[in-house]
């Protein structure tokens, strides 16, 4: 398996962190988007789209959008519940986070980290936005040590991605404490730092 990713960007780093748990071999294909990697020709007919991470599997086959990728890295592991019930509540935070946390918290990030904004100068809604999806995580984590109940899942490893490096987009994570104690149990879980 082939990844295509850069590492500045948690949607890749989940790619390979899950491959990485799961014991997967690949051959990682760094890209650095900010230099227009992902527009080449080259690339653009693995993924017309032009985007980071993409894998293309032994078979060929190409396939995008991370939490995709983790989903189907991650068939028949202890990552993706049991249970229907928590497989459900499982993917409906790999669908949260893509629309109501990476847009806010990793374009802060982005902002701050790459292009050099000031924390004070981004768009207040994007910070407004970006607490918000901190404190739902925060509040998500009240009743259970993962997102969902006990055990790590593709939850965990698609919200730790960025939410790790919310710091990098002026976020507080002090203020979650819950949160910051998730990423204390999720980072060795997946074997990262």
């Amino acid at each position: 398996m082939e990844i295509y990713g850069d590492s500045k960007s948690g949607n890749c780093l989940k790619v390979k962190w899950t491959a990485d748990y799961l014991g997967r071999p690949y051959r990682w294909i760094e890209l650095d988007v900010l230099k227009g990697e992902s527009r080449t020709p080259q690339f653009l007919a693995i993924n017309p789209a032009g985007q980071v991470p993409t894998v293309v599997l032994p078979g060929g086959q190409p396939l995008a959008q991370s939490n995709a990728i983790i989903l189907h890295l991650a068939e028949g592991s202890d990552l993706i519940p049991d249970a229907a019930y928590d497989r459900a509540r499982m993917l409906e935070w790999m669908f949260w986070e893509q629309y109501s946390h990476e847009p806010y918290v990793a374009v802060a990030r982005f902002q701050v980290r790459y292009l050099g904004k000031d924390p004070a100068d981004l768009d207040p809604k994007l910070v407004e936005r970006g607490q918000a999806a901190l404190q739902r995580l925060e509040d998500g984590l009240v009743a259970s040590p993962f997102l969902v109940g006990e055990r790590l899942s593709l939850a965990d490893v698609a919200l730790v991605a960025y939410t790790r490096m919310a710091g990098e987009g002026g976020f507080r994570l002090a203020d979650y404490p819950r949160v910051q104690a998730w990423i204390g149990r999720v980072e060795p879980a997946l074997g990262i730092a």
